[in-house]
């Protein structure tokens, strides 16, 4: 499993992990965030492009693990 998330009714939840998340501390300044969580108010557009760069890392994260194997 690379993210998961969840649609609430003020917000929208991305878990990608704490590991991940530690590198976008400054650019999660606006939103609501916890030890793996960052959430994205419905009365926004979803910052697609920020997201994507969440990921990123989170795909190579999970691809090395698969490599340690």
């Amino acid at each position: 499993m690379l993210v998961w998330y969840a649609a609430f009714a003020d917000h929208v939840s991305v878990f990608p992990g704490g590991s991940v998340l530690k590198a976008f501390t400054t650019e999660l300044t606006a939103f609501k965030t916890s030890k793996g969580t960052v959430q994205f108010p419905l009365s926004e557009p979803l910052p697609v492009g920020l997201i994507k760069r969440i990921v990123k890392p989170r795909i190579a994260e999970v691809d090395g693990k698969e490599r340690a194997r």
